[in-house]
């Protein structure tokens, strides 16, 4: 396992990943699939303001994750958001771990003084995995996304660094 800067050469891939969570499940609120020119221009964007990881396993993307501008008033300027997606059949074999440790060790130097997770409820691989590392729920919106026709929870998940 590989944990290394992203590229915009991993677009095709991060995007195959991302798809599969926009098409098949309620952990992202996108609706529609992202095209790989899509990604490029994500990345080009976060990437050079913002730590932005993949893990690669066997010479493949295995996962991706960032951080991002959790608000855009100034006083926010020391908080992120992160994500992070894990391709489906690579579930539970640390990758997840390793790539949520590398983007704390990354914001480490840039100041930032706090991480938010924003997580669909439920999802308990995610809720374990951010506490695991030591965030703290933090909040709770009840039914505030409706996707393949059910109402979504969401809830914050905070590390302060």
């Amino acid at each position: 396992m590989t944990i290394r800067k992203v590229t915009e050469g991993d677009a095709e891939a991060i995007a195959g990943i991302y798809n599969y969570y926009v098409e098949k499940t309620i952990l992202t609120f996108e609706t529609e699939q992202v095209s790989a020119a899509e990604m490029r221009e994500r990345i080009a964007t976060l990437a050079p303001a913002y730590p932005y990881h993949v893990c690669e396993l066997d010479g493949r993307v295995a996962g991706y994750c960032h951080a991002a501008q959790w608000k855009k008033r100034k006083a926010y300027g020391m908080t992120v958001e992160s994500a992070i997606y894990v391709d489906p059949a690579l579930r539970n074999k640390g990758i997840g771990r390793a790539l949520m440790q590398e983007l704390i060790r990354s914001l480490r130097p840039l100041s930032v003084h706090a991480v938010i997770a924003c997580i669909t409820i439920p999802n308990p691989e995610s809720i374990w995995l951010h506490e695991s590392l030591g965030f703290e729920k933090v909040s709770h919106f009840r039914e505030v996304g409706r996707k393949m026709d059910v109402w979504i929870d969401v809830g914050d998940w905070e590390l302060l660094l």
